[in-house]
């Protein structure tokens, strides 16, 4: 028997052809989000020692491995179950029956999943080449199920901060993923203390083994943003989609350029060199800068915003280094923690709609501000209470003749280069 044609049938598969779109543009933007978890490994690996790299490599992939676990099992359902007074979601353990609105709940799964490992795996920049592996393993695991999914849940999960009048924009991340892998790995940095030969009276440097390495991790971290960003567009299907993903990638590609001429630019002008090691990190600057409002900014805004990261940046790096005394190896810290929380403070001047710079006044500038303190203030002060107590238990830095010697065969008893 023949199939009559209706317009109720046409528009029953024309809905279900946008759906099945947007859900593989999803699961594209995922699968480049986890290939960030490589150049997350290359340019921590290649920022450090040699008789380390084995230890970072190792601790990456066990950053995708347990996030993946225990975000499936506990920390989907914080971050995205129905709202318990503005501040945790209700927990549905194995993240069973939650959906985002059309989109196949499996898809938003596996996205979201992604962006918590991103997370996770900031911190082992931070508290590289001196922390206890089995203790690593511990708060990552408590990083990926309650300090992110918590604060995460305060602005993507219909939290306080989603719910304020005028609500907090955090489009991709600059401070959900990144400020809070930032803030948590300088209480790690801050709770460890340098490593030995960091401070013998002024500060000294203490290169990587394998810039190439590292370059390759930027260009890696580089693409795979353009899945982290336009991807959070969360639909593909219809010309307005299409056109906000277009409107995603040039911005967030024109502030990771900008980011590298501003550091490049700065510490030039400084140190009297072109350093690679900074400008790398420019591109970095500009790309967790954007990631908040890439969405609503213009392109001549998105040069601005990354411009001037690259400029803090190399500021900020000399501010933790030789002031505060913060040994963070890769620039973590400033990188992720700073230019995130300076990139979702200028969405309040830069949003093309409703940023001061545009005639909308000061109210989602000031709800920026509040949503940056807030999530720095829980990151902080749950990372410290995390590492104290650890430290105090079951210890926290490897011993010294570990990490004079390396901890590749003392805690894994293998090397990377043989």
């Amino acid at each position: 028997m023949e199939e009559i044609i209706t317009y109720e049938n046409v528009a029953v598969n024309i809905g279900e052809l946008a759906k099945s779109a947007d859900t593989v543009w999803v699961l594209i933007a995922a699968a480049l989000v986890m290939f960030m978890q490589p150049g997350f490994a290359m340019i921590e690996a290649g920022f450090t020692r040699a008789k380390n790299a084995a230890n970072i490599l190792m601790k990456n992939i066990m950053d995708f491995s347990f996030g993946s676990l225990f975000f499936w099992i506990i920390g989907f359902s914080i971050m995205f179950g129905a709202t318990n007074g503005g501040f945790i979601g209700k927990i549905n353990l194995f993240g069973s029956g939650i959906e985002d609105g059309d989109l196949p709940g499996f898809a938003f799964l596996i996205f979201q999943t992604v962006f918590a490992a991103t997370a996770a795996t900031i911190v082992s920049g931070a508290m590289a080449e001196r922390t206890e592996f089995k203790v690593y393993v511990i708060f990552s695991i408590v990083i990926t199920t309650f300090i992110y999914p918590i604060s995460g849940h305060w602005i993507w999960g219909d939290g306080w901060l989603a719910s304020l009048e005028i609500p907090f924009h955090d489009f991709a991340g600059s401070t959900v993923v990144h400020s809070v892998g930032a803030w948590v790995g300088l209480a790690g940095a801050a709770t460890l203390g340098p490593r030995i030969g960091k401070y013998n009276g002024k500060p000294n440097a203490i290169p990587g083994h394998n810039l190439a390495m590292g370059a390759l991790g930027v260009f890696i971290l580089w693409f795979g943003w353009f899945g982290f960003n336009p991807g959070s567009q969360l639909a593909s299907s219809g010309m307005e989609n299409a056109l906000a993903i277009s409107h995603i990638f040039v911005t967030t590609n024109l502030s990771a350029a900008a980011g590298v001429v501003g550091a490049l630019t700065t510490v030039w002008i400084l140190y009297k060199k072109p350093t690679l090691s900074l400008t790398l990190n420019g591109a970095l600057a500009g790309l967790v800068a954007i990631t908040a409002g890439t969405d609503i900014v213009s392109p001549g805004g998105a040069v601005i915003i990354g411009l001037l990261s690259g400029v803090i940046l190399v500021f900020s790096v000399s501010f933790f280094d030789r002031v505060l005394r913060i040994d963070d190896p890769v620039g973590a810290i400033s990188v992720h923690g700073v230019c995130g929380a300076f990139g979702t403070i200028m969405v309040g001047f830069f949003a093309t709609d409703g940023g001061l710079f545009y005639g909308g006044g000061g109210g989602l500038l000031l709800t920026q501000v509040i949503g940056v303190l807030a999530v720095a203030a829980w990151a902080l002060g749950t990372g410290f209470i995390l590492f104290r107590v650890l430290k105090a238990t079951v210890g926290l830095r490897v011993p010294r003749v570990v990490e004079e010697e390396g901890l590749d065969i003392y805690e894994h008893g293998e090397a990377a280069y043989n």
